[in-house]
């Protein structure tokens, strides 16, 4: 499902309990100068990410100060976040003369402890390459060096590098619990992302085919779209001549590692594209 760019009024884009995502929470905050926000998302372990700007964070007592710190956009600099434990209440303060902050979420029962992940802390890796059109960076916020402090929620950046090009190829799902001779094959991970492009006038595709060898959709994404899966097939393109950012937050039902099943009709292409099994892997 594609959600248009709107004016959310510091509501959530993506509520609890999603008919479309129900394991997954978005919201987009922006603040001025010395303006405060303040949410508790009942049944949700959540994290709070500073697209721009930066944010002095209370949540239950952990304080944080000075999160974030880009300037103009999200190529300004690297990214921040804070944990929100499952159900807390959590205050942002902006510090900057303004900022825009992602609240991204998963459904969690359980109550952890907040922690910061300060930007010398981010889990990186690039794959791809410019011959394959699949060279791309991820910036891993909430990745697998915390699977002992974290429920159920991925969060990340991905970068196209370069200009133009596929992400999320070769194609592949994540909609499923299932297992074959005791061996998980897939996991069921709702997805959400939001997009930004850079020139913002920029725009790409996210394809959505839920059937191997049938016809599916496909989404004209601009600036600002957010995209939810719950099933499919899902891999994007950017127009060449143009980069693009997603912030990609991913929960999971019934563990926080994700294991994607590739289609089977493009599975082969994993063994050509330089560096994607390490991709792989950092998901796990």
């Amino acid at each position: 499902m594609h959600i248009a760019p709107y004016d959310n009024q510091n509501k959530p884009i993506v509520d609890a309990d999603d008919p479309t995502v129900p394991l997954n929470y978005f919201n987009i905050v922006k603040l001025k100068k010395g303006e405060a926000f303040e949410y508790a998302v009942p049944g949700y372990e959540t994290c709070i990410v500073p697209a721009t700007g930066t944010v002095d964070v209370n949540a239950e007592g952990f304080k944080a100060d000075a999160i974030g710190g880009r300037g103009v956009d999200v190529w300004d600099g690297e990214p921040e976040g804070v944990y929100v434990p499952t159900a807390a209440k959590a205050e942002m303060v902006c510090t900057s003369d303004e900022a825009e902050i992602f609240v991204a979420g998963a459904k969690y029962d359980k109550v952890l402890d907040a922690f910061a992940v300060r930007s010398n802390e981010l889990d990186l890796i690039q794959y791809g390459s410019d011959d394959t059109k699949t060279h791309r960076k991820i910036k891993h916020i909430l990745g697998t060096k915390y699977h002992d402090k974290v429920g159920r929620l991925l969060v990340s950046e991905l970068f196209t590098v370069g200009q133009g090009g596929w992400s999320g190829f070769p194609s592949h799902k994540h909609d499923t619990d299932r297992s074959e001779g005791g061996e998980i094959i897939e996991t069921r991970h709702d997805e959400t992302y939001n997009f930004r492009f850079r020139p913002n006038h920029g725009s790409g595709v996210q394809m959505l085919q839920r059937e191997d060898g049938k016809a599916g959709d496909a989404y004209h994404i601009v600036d600002g779209s957010t995209i939810c899966l719950d099933n499919g097939y899902h891999p994007c393109a950017v127009l060449p001549g143009y980069e693009m950012y997603y912030f990609t937050i991913l929960g999971g039902l019934s563990q926080r590692s994700l294991v994607q099943y590739f289609q089977p009709t493009h599975a082969y292409q994993i063994e050509t594209i330089p560096g994607i099994k390490d991709m792989i892997a950092k998901f796990k």
